[in-house]
């Protein structure tokens, strides 16, 4: 008996636990408007299918929030090998309210048994997969991206001899075009005009690496301090679909999709 109310207390500590994971969307402990009204529940992974969405036993198609899916089939295979190893396990979930374009339910997801399993945290953790907010204006898992720089740093994965891409490598960037990429680079300017803000990595008239953002996501990024002076010289790391526009462009959807990066832990070119 003991041992049951034991399991059911660490159940619900994690499930907390999860729920929990978007108070540090911003720095004053709101969820981002995105984020709100998800609904707890429970489900179980009958099969996981190409690119990671999820066949539930309930019927219904999922997929896991703020993860970008690997393109070379190899990763994408073994990402999709780590879930499918976790079929059949009662799940925690947490989800979003409404479906997304293609009728699937937006979720995070725990295991629900003796050594619970955090399904996005865990494949971040092991270098499966990268963060990622997709088409939404926030992620509502920031944590993702403490777990994402662990995995990097321990060349986990993905990671494994590989490592952001220097924004004044411009010749590889523009072989990445229409593919997702994660840079870093240091701001030489910043450009605010009436609908999007540019950051750009070259000097004036040079060509160089730039990162486009929204006026909305601009907005929510003075409000954290993210201003041009405070960008202006600074090392950032950026990620999102590499665009080519006079020279490679990122466009950022969610805020925390540019991170400021220690100068003092900046690694060295």
């Amino acid at each position: 008996m003991r041992g049951r109310i034991a399991a059911g207390l660490r159940h619900a500590l994690f499930a907390g636990a999860l729920a929990g994971t978007v108070e540090a969307a911003s720095p004053r402990g709101r969820e981002p408007p995105a984020c709100r009204g998800r609904i707890t529940g429970q489900d179980r992974i009958a099969a996981v299918a190409a690119r990671g969405e999820l066949v539930l036993a309930s019927g219904r198609r999922a997929r896991l929030d703020g993860l970008r899916w690997p393109d070379d089939p190899a990763a994408a295979e073994a990402a999709r090998a780590w879930l499918a190893g976790l079929a059949g396990r009662p799940l925690a979930t947490r989800e979003a309210a409404e479906p997304d374009r293609w009728g699937r339910i937006t979720l995070d997801a725990a295991t629900r048994d003796e050594a619970p399993v955090d399904l996005a945290g865990g494949l971040v953790a092991a270098g499966l997969v990268q963060v990622d907010a997709g088409e939404g204006d926030s992620l509502c898992r920031p944590a993702l991206l403490a777990l994402e720089d662990a995995a990097r740093r321990a060349g986990h994965g993905l990671w494994a001899g590989t490592m952001p891409v220097p924004t004044e490598e411009v010749t590889r960037l523009k072989e990445m075009v229409g593919r997702f990429a994660v840079v870093e680079g240091r701001v030489r300017n910043v450009g605010e005009r009436e609908r999007r803000t540019y950051l750009n990595f070259a000097p004036f008239g040079a060509e160089g690496v730039t990162v486009t953002v929204s006026k909305r996501t601009w907005r929510i990024m003075l409000e954290r301090g993210f201003s041009s002076v405070a960008l202006r010289g600074r090392r950032v790391r950026a990620r999102g679909i590499v665009e080519l526009w006079r020279g490679p462009t990122l466009d950022i959807g969610a805020a925390e999709m540019i991170e400021l990066l220690d100068e003092e832990q900046a690694p060295r070119r």
